[in-house]
């Protein structure tokens, strides 16, 4: 059976199989030897996904069969400022944690052997975010979220995913490392561009690898179409088939 690779979390997950996405990126990455399942909930903070998380787990395995690992990307609206407009999103930075944690601790009753890969927030173009909410006449008005706070949240996340012993990749502090970030990576000041996109597509590789999944730990899913005998096709099937 097909391992399951799950993504789990608001718009950047919602959006990652959109063209260019790091989430359609990974399912043509695994193509033939994982299927990628996408459970994104834009505008979701975690205390609203720890809520529905088991109706949004419905259907996410397959089998029975617990899926090989779980991408969880929380907190981007967990950081909205809660004296501005997405002040409804916002959620305080202890709750953050401890949703983050009961979050983890329900997948790992659900799927034991699954690995939980912890993603941080990633950083804030604020003029970008005026941009979006208020248009271009509307330059004394203050961003909804700060890349300041997206950065507490961002090592907070990184602290729970140490104390739990997860996989967690910093994508705060890493997409601020390539130049001119605020708009080669960032499309509206907080989702990503194609390259945005790709910057995270590669570190998720990367922490996949470091749990034992990758292209060459994972067989291919029935005979390749050179491994069948021309002169008998149908016997590579029906062996691969039992």
């Amino acid at each position: 059976m097909r391992p399951r690779l799950v993504l789990f979390g608001a718009s950047i997950t919602e959006q990652s199989f959109s063209s260019g996405g790091w989430g359609a990126a990974l399912a043509d990455h695994f193509a033939r030897k994982a299927d990628v399942v996408l459970r994104g909930l834009s505008g979701y903070n975690t205390r609203w996904a720890l809520k529905v998380l088991d109706r949004a787990m419905e259907g996410a395995a397959a089998g029975g069969a617990d899926p090989a690992a779980v991408t969880l990307l929380f907190g981007s609206n967990d950081a909205s400022l809660p004296d501005q407009p997405q002040a409804h999103q916002h959620v305080p930075l202890d709750e953050y944690q401890n949703n983050l944690r009961a979050i983890c601790a329900n997948l790992k009753k659900k799927w034991p052997s699954a690995a939980i890969i912890l993603i941080t927030p990633p950083p804030i173009h604020e003029p970008a975010r005026i941009r979006d909410m208020y248009g271009d006449n509307a330059p004394s008005r203050q961003p909804e979220r700060t890349n300041e706070a997206a950065g507490t949240y961002a090592q907070a996340c990184v602290a729970v995913a140490k104390e739990l012993d997860h996989p967690v990749i910093d994508i705060w502090t890493h997409m601020q490392k390539f130049p001119d970030w605020q708009t080669s990576a960032l499309c509206d000041g907080l989702h990503f561009t194609p390259f945005g996109n790709k910057i995270l597509f590669d570190e998720v590789l990367k922490a996949l690898e470091s749990i034992g999944v990758s292209q060459h730990s994972l067989r291919s899913d029935l005979p390749l179409f050179h491994e069948i005998d021309p002169k008998d096709p149908l016997k590579a099937l029906e062996i691969s088939a039992r």
